[in-house]
């Protein structure tokens, strides 16, 4: 009998989710099926009850429900536990366990590219929410680096640094004080909504001392090029938009429900050539 697979959030319609799934399964022979479900905020309950109901073998967790869910599980990770957010569910024969890979998603997009921090690099974070949390938590196993975070609100980002870094090797700016020292960088992430579409014309930061040396990455992949990438661009800098790592988050949920890494090489070729045009 075919299993369930899905993925629950609000807003749901735009997400990839589905078409990657789904074409993964058939790749590997297959028949399971994989669904988007819209679940509101006041729904959750509900529909993780349900879901358990149906015996639902997994499913992905994605915005507004990636903290809220952790109480209605069974159990919850050590990767979940040190995110603090679950974005995968496993079906453990009727228990319902969480787990996150959204960080190794991001450090196998970053390694896929050549772009991994090495040991003496400095690392910019822009963003104190939940997709910071995960850059954090990836970027606190590699050795040697040296992580530093700005963010609208200082307080959130301090928090942040404080859970994930010593503070000999961390400092958290305000975003002026962080646009003057860009050029330190090996590397800088967007990890805020900032140049979203909706926020499409504005940028994290102000990008006048950003210098051609420095990786720029931006979680974001609609657009696929945001001002922020664009910027870089311009100066010959390396630029990376989210696309891969919302592919790797992905294939490490399929790999934990089937025991299968699928191919995300030829994901992110299909993806471009037939939901980005």
């Amino acid at each position: 009998m075919p299993k369930l697979y899905g993925v629950i959030g609000d807003p749901i319609d735009h997400s990839l989710s589905p078409v990657m799934h789904q074409k993964w399964l058939r790749e590997n022979g297959y028949d399971d099926h994989y669904h988007a479900f819209r679940v509101t905020k006041d729904q959750l309950e509900d529909a993780v009850r349900g879901l358990r109901a149906l015996g639902v073998s997994g499913f992905n967790v994605t915005i507004p429900h990636k903290t809220a869910i952790i109480p209605l599980l069974d159990d919850i990770d050590e990767e979940a536990e040190v995110i603090g957010a679950v974005n995968t569910v496993i079906n453990e024969n009727g228990r319902l366990v969480g787990t996150n890979t959204d960080a190794i998603g991001f450090m196998k997009s970053l390694e896929e590219k050549g772009f991994a921090p090495e040991a003496g690099d400095s690392v910019l974070v822009i963003g104190a929410g939940g997709a910071a949390r995960a850059v954090c938590a990836a970027l606190a196993k590699r050795a040697k680096i040296r992580v530093d975070l700005t963010n609208r609100t200082p307080e959130a980002a301090e928090r942040l640094s404080a859970r994930f870094f010593n503070s000999n090797e961390s400092a958290v700016w305000t975003l002026e004080e962080a646009e003057k020292r860009l050029a330190q960088y090996r590397l800088i992430i967007n990890a805020t909504p900032v140049g979203m579409s909706g926020f499409a014309d504005a940028l994290p930061v102000r990008t006048e001392r950003l210098t051609a040396h420095t990786i720029c990455v931006d979680l974001i992949y609609r657009p696929l090029k945001t001002r922020f990438l664009e910027a870089a661009e311009q100066i010959g800098a390396p630029a990376l938009n989210g696309l891969p790592m919302l592919i790797h988050q992905g294939a490490a949920a399929f790999q934990r429900w089937l025991g299968i890494w699928p191919d995300t090489f030829n994901m992110e070729k299909y993806l471009l050539e037939n939901y980005f045009q």
